[in-house]
């Protein structure tokens, strides 16, 4: 029943296609949908009408990501494009994110929760800083699949020397980036070359095409499983006749297994209790597990609310109100220390302090540097938090959901930073609750 349950929740697919610009991304996601007959008969005449007008003769199929008009005008991709489509082994979330280093911020919140990044390199130009960033970017989030597509391999003649040389230039530089999962295939997202079927023009090749690596690629075991973490996010309390002793707590389990009898304690408080049941809205069931979201009972009474977390008490996450974090910044107003703001972190919005900016990374160098004092729009840097309450989180590495926050300025209610916690130091304390005003 387990196996089975866990198999429904992993046959849909989140990825991201990045690359610097104008290597293809777009193109490569029309032609997806387009050679799947996935494209509505609408919007597929909507396309030969643009072709008509802009005097292109021939549909491009970029433009059916491309919603913008700035991105139509310029041939480039701005903002996250979603589109959403199905095979008959998988469902699959993809989001086109821009290839431009002033939208690195667009880039991090189309990939922060994907399962699998897509680069496109152009087999002209090999590995540049803007295919450095990018890697970085998905080594940073955590993402644990990376496919490396080498693109418009019809203007190199479809050369073998050309793709391995690129292909041992990106492995060099990927050593020191922490993705378990590297797969590269020689396309043409034009002309549609090992994007749906195998191309004949490349019989070097004898991996499989991109569709077919997407469908098939596992994922099942991307998810926590180990570490039980439930944020409570609502209390639910019918308060009717039928109803009238009801005390639930309702919310997605974002890590590990949690079954009925479990003995689990609630943070940042520290108590006790075991769970009495658990409800979905198909009704009760004996076990749950990430992602699923159900309404815990507890066998005590216990004074819980919105941002606690439920986890087993042989399993526990760090509490803190003192964190280290990188942040993508994403304001056009810098970031400089003593800088006051609203935190979200899983269930608990609360408020803190940036006390230090400890680095920026530098992707020139690929090096981190210590004497800045602030950070720029789409900067990525290394800061210090404190939050005017504890949270409960784990590092990012090892959790993307507990390990994750926002920073949202209170003044114009803009998310400025998206953020992923450090694993705090060996000599550092584990717990802190002490409250810190602000």
């Amino acid at each position: 029943m387990f196996t089975h349950a866990l198999n429904e929740h992993s046959e849909l697919l989140r990825f991201t296609t990045s690359g610097s610009v104008d290597d293809g991304k777009s193109t490569l996601i029309g032609r997806l949908l387009f050679d799947t007959k996935l494209i509505f008969e609408d919007t597929l005449e909507s396309l030969q009408r643009s072709a008509d007008i802009t005097g292109e003769g021939s549909i491009n199929l970029a433009n059916l990501t491309d919603g913008l008009r700035a991105e139509r005008e310029q041939g480039i991709t701005i903002d996250v494009a979603y589109r959403y489509f199905a095979t008959p082994k998988r469902k699959f979330i993809v989001a086109d994110t821009p290839g431009h280093v002033q939208y690195t911020r667009n880039m991090v919140t189309g990939a922060s929760t994907a399962n699998l990044s897509i680069i496109l390199v152009d087999a002209r130009q090999g590995v540049i800083e803007q295919t450095r960033r990018h890697a970085y970017i998905a080594s940073m989030l955590r993402i644990p699949h990376l496919v490396v597509c080498i693109n418009k391999m019809d203007l190199v003649d479809f050369s073998e020397t050309v793709f391995e040389t690129t292909r041992a230039l990106f492995m060099d530089f990927a050593t020191r980036l922490h993705i378990k999962d590297i797969t590269f295939i020689p396309i043409s997202a034009l002309h549609g070359d090992n994007i749906v079927d195998k191309s004949e023009r490349m019989p070097w090749y004898l991996g499989p095409p991109l569709l077919r690596h997407l469908e098939e690629v596992y994922i099942g075991t991307d998810r926590d499983l180990s570490d039980p973490r439930f944020p409570v996010q609502y209390v639910v309390r019918p308060r009717d006749d039928e109803w009238h002793d009801h005390r639930g707590f309702a919310g997605q389990i974002i890590g590990g297994i949690f079954k009925v009898g479990d003995p689990v304690v609630v943070l940042p408080g520290g108590r006790s209790s075991r769970i009495a049941g658990i409800h979905t809205y198909d009704g009760a069931v004996a076990e749950a597990f990430n992602p699923m979201s159900v309404q815990l009972l507890l066998a005590d009474d216990l004074d819980i609310s919105r941002g606690d977390m439920i986890v087993r008490p042989d399993n526990l996450p760090f509490v803190s109100s003192d964190f280290e974090a990188r942040v993508c910044w994403m304001s056009e107003e810098p970031l400089t220390p003593n800088r006051k703001y609203a935190i979200k972190h899983t269930t608990r919005s609360t408020r803190c302090i940036v006390r230090e900016i400890k680095s920026r990374f530098n992707f020139s160098t690929l090096q981190a540097d210590r004497t800045v004092h602030q950070l720029g729009l789409n900067d990525i840097g290394r800061v210090v938090i404190k939050t005017m309450v504890p949270l409960c989180y784990d590092a990012y590495r090892r959790n993307r959901f507990t390990g994750s926050f926002i920073l949202v300025d209170e003044a114009t209610n803009e998310t400025v930073a998206a953020g992923m916690i450090q694993e705090p130091p060996k000599t550092a304390p584990v717990e802190d609750t002490a409250e810190y005003v602000i």
